[in-house]
């Protein structure tokens, strides 16, 4: 059902969106505390922060109690994240099952992971019949190949339009691909031996993994 993809998605996204905030904020309150307490949590890593900030003991905040205020607010920044951690979790218990019935040949596919493909059938909707072809899917993900030519060149550059989150799932998929997949990573070398941008083979492999999604996902939703 891609209506309950839809809402676990969006509330999971949101419980990431909020995850990180809250980590940018403790990081920033450790940056800006007293140096006794600055000096024992600075060099952690974002796990060892969050756990070392969750298990603080300020004492009684009181006027004039600077460090035991800063210990505080410390602790509840770090048990939001672990709480926001666990809704996480959870939400993506609730969710992993729906993508997999609903698109597990998608899953299956290299750098595609359960949050790229939610979005993408989120895209395609209940009803694909709106989307008449290939083409017009990559262009409702802003993939499809806008040209910019100019004199003698030939060419073309990205997409700024269509829907921002599906144009993001597939940007996803490329960099996994670029970094572990050996045929997207030769076909890459071989573009910049010819003088291609980084950027153009980026659109020309969005493009292309926009071609094979669109398969994908209106063949499971059709059948």
């Amino acid at each position: 059902d891609v209506e309950a993809i839809r809402f676990l998605h969006n509330a999971r996204r949101t419980a990431v969106k909020s995850r990180a905030e809250a980590i940018t904020a403790l990081k920033s309150a450790v940056v800006n505390a007293p140096e006794p307490i600055r000096e024992q949590l600075r060099d952690l890593s974002t796990k060892a922060l969050v756990e070392a900030c969750a298990g603080l003991r300020p004492g009684v905040v009181e006027p004039g109690a600077l460090a035991a205020a800063v210990k505080t607010a410390l602790r509840s920044l770090a048990r939001r994240i672990r709480m926001l951690d666990h809704e996480i979790a959870a939400l993506e218990a609730d969710l992993h099952p729906l993508v997999d019935d609903a698109a597990a040949d998608l899953i299956a596919r290299f750098g595609v992971g359960y949050e790229t493909a939610a979005q993408l059938l989120i895209t395609v909707g209940d009803n694909p019949d709106r989307i008449s072809n290939e083409a017009a899917f990559a262009s409702l993900c802003g993939v499809a190949p806008i040209p910019a030519s100019s004199g003698k060149t030939t060419r073309h550059r990205l997409n700024r339009g269509g829907n921002r989150q599906a144009n993001r799932a597939l940007h996803i998929i490329v960099l996994a691909r670029l970094k572990r997949d050996p045929r997207t990573r030769a076909y890459r070398d071989k573009r910049l031996a010819q003088g291609k941008s980084k950027r153009d083979i980026i659109r020309c492999l969005k493009r292309a993994v926009a071609r094979e999604m669109f398969q994908l996902l209106t063949q499971k939703i059709r059948s």
